[in-house]
């Protein structure tokens, strides 16, 4: 098999799809703008696409690039309330200025726009894996935005995209079982409140301790009414390292996708909590980055028809960003990749709280879902 070394990332072809990957990207994104020494800047956007470019990604047959459009506001109306698009648009061509003070969510007068096509890409992106035009798709996009609630902004969020994707995958291909695996290191607070009570999504979260921020993602939040059980938040402890995030996502993540049999698969795509991460307070390596990709890509295969699309939302070390993603583009377009890193530090004290609350959590999701404790 053809095999080559490119300046830190190693890959290896393993598959003949015929269909591609998508990457969803518009120079546009660059045009939301939040202020100097903000780490939601364009600076992570032109990082990944210089390491796309560098590594002549888009030359290869396996992937195509995909612009994104605007979304609609009907379509925006599906998990936003009108009042609060209504609010953002005043705010925004008012001059901009501080959307949500708490957490730092600061907008231009071009992040409207710029939150519309956000959006709007998300929404292609899975139109064109339930078209079959492409096999899978990433979007790589700003502003990021699992932290959106229905009627409110916040963490740099303005409108919902992965939340956008799921309503869209309900109403128009008539999905009723989706999975939402958010790996951002901050609990998505915005997605889980949206899809609280229905079965038609299944939301997991793997992220940090959220009592400083958001302030939701506990055990205890498994969802409501008709979508009691059909949320798993496993909140790991500052400083939490490969070994105890892969456990939760070999004993939790896994055989609850196995049972759920998703139809299609998105990922809230966050990278803060790689170990050098300037905002998240995880220790996580480039190589747990493809492990865990690597599982969804397969699980993808085998339960949804390799329908599978990933959405950008956190991760503010672009050099990071730039290795990290082509790596993972290569490995969604069929061809493994290994990104060269260091190994973060390890402590035995912080691995075994981890071990704790995954332990509760399996406790606390076996009620719902078939779980060996």
């Amino acid at each position: 098999m053809p095999y080559e070394r490119l300046k830190g990332l190693e890959v290896n072809e393993l598959s003949n799809s015929r269909l591609r990957t998508g990457i969803i990207f518009s120079e546009c994104f660059f045009l939301h703008r939040t202020g100097r020494n903000h780490p939601e800047s364009p600076a992570r956007l032109r990082a990944i696409m210089r390491g796309i470019n560098r590594l002549n990604l888009l030359k290869n047959k396996r992937c195509v690039l995909v612009k994104p459009r605007i979304a609609k506001l009907d379509e925006l109306e599906m998990v936003h309330s009108p009042r609060y698009i209504r609010a953002v648009r005043k705010f925004c061509s008012s001059g901009g200025g501080i959307l949500d003070e708490e957490t730092g969510t600061s907008v231009s007068p071009e992040s409207y726009t710029v939150a519309r096509l956000a959006a709007g890409g998300a929404i292609r992106a899975v139109d064109m894996v339930m078209e079959g035009k492409i096999r899978n798709a990433f979007v790589i996009s700003r502003p990021p935005g699992h932290h959106a609630s229905h009627a409110s902004a916040s963490g740099f969020c303005i409108f919902n995209n992965i939340a956008l994707a799921a309503k869209r995958l309900i109403d128009r291909f008539s999905l009723s079982r989706i999975l939402i695996l958010d790996i951002d290191v901050h609990h998505g607070n915005g997605t889980q409140e949206i899809f609280y009570n229905t079965d038609e999504v299944l939301y997991i979260s793997l992220h940090e301790d959220p009592s400083e921020f958001p302030r939701s993602g506990f055990i205890d939040e498994v969802g409501n009414k008709k979508g009691k059980g059909y949320t798993v938040n496993i909140p790991l402890p500052f400083g939490t390292s490969d070994p105890a995030y892969w456990k939760a996502l070999k004993f939790i993540v896994i055989p609850i996708a196995l049972c759920y049999k998703p139809e299609f698969i998105l990922i809230s795509a966050g990278f803060d909590g790689y170990f050098r991460d300037p905002i998240g307070e995880l220790l996580l390596s480039a190589s747990l980055y493809l492990k865990v990709f690597q599982v969804v890509i397969d699980l993808a295969r085998r339960l949804s028809g390799d329908r599978l699309v990933a959405i950008l939302e956190g991760g503010y070390c672009p050099s990071f960003l730039k290795s990290i993603i082509p790596a993972i583009l290569f490995r969604m377009m069929g061809i493994e990749a290994m990104v060269r890193d260091r190994r973060p530090r390890f402590s035995i004290t912080v691995h075994k709280i981890a071990e704790k609350i995954i332990r509760r959590v399996k406790e606390t999701q076996s009620r719902f879902w078939n779980l060996t404790l």
